[in-house]
């Protein structure tokens, strides 16, 4: 079916999936930009962290959060530092555990600072150890089989969860430019000019 699919009707159901996704993910848009402007408002640290490619959604997010001027860095990168009461951790576990997400949750949890997890199975695991859960109802790597009633997707494995994840953080970036009062220009002026 997908061989005979047109182009332009393959681009019109994709976004259209993504569509569906995020008009349900107001509420973790919302947590995030909470959480987000909480911590510039107090200056912690923000840090990072997700597995495969959500990982790399959430590294885009903290370079977005770097240029709106937050302190931000990405978890296991060599400059990250340690995590305190203060600081704030967005975890991303699309289908709703992984061992390192659990780990490092339970480790921020016993310095006590502030958890967010990202995740399209609020009931797994690691929602336990998580301050604010941000629901963002895609499919996953996790519920792409056929006997799964959340795989559905066009997209294979978790793409349109990581899809979502990125529009929605685009969104984020959006709302929180406006309510710490950056100026575009401003976010410019952080980009790096090493390329």
């Amino acid at each position: 079916a997908l061989k005979r699919m047109e182009e332009g009707a393959m681009v019109g159901r994709i976004l259209a999936e993504l569509d569906g996704v995020l008009q349900q993910s107001g509420a973790a848009a919302s947590a995030l930009v909470q959480e987000l402007a909480n911590a510039a408002s107090r200056g912690a640290q923000v840090m990072v962290y997700g597995v495969g490619r959500e990982g790399l959604m959430m590294k885009a997010l903290a370079m977005r959060l770097f240029h709106l001027g937050l302190r931000v860095s990405c978890v296991f990168d060599m400059t990250t530092p340690p995590i305190s009461s203060h600081d704030l951790l967005l975890l991303s576990a699309g289908p709703g555990t992984f061992s390192s997400v659990e780990a490092l949750a339970s480790i921020a949890r016993s310095c006590s600072a502030r958890i967010l997890l990202l995740t399209a199975h609020p009931s797994g695991p690691a929602s336990f150890l998580a301050d604010v859960v941000a629901h963002v109802p895609a499919q996953t790597m996790a519920s792409d089989t056929a006997s799964s009633p959340l795989s559905s997707s066009l997209l294979p494995m978790g793409s349109l969860y990581e899809g979502a994840l990125f529009i929605l953080f685009e969104m984020v970036i959006l709302k929180l430019r406006d309510t710490l009062g950056v100026a575009p220009q401003d976010m410019r002026g952080r980009h790096t000019n090493l390329e």
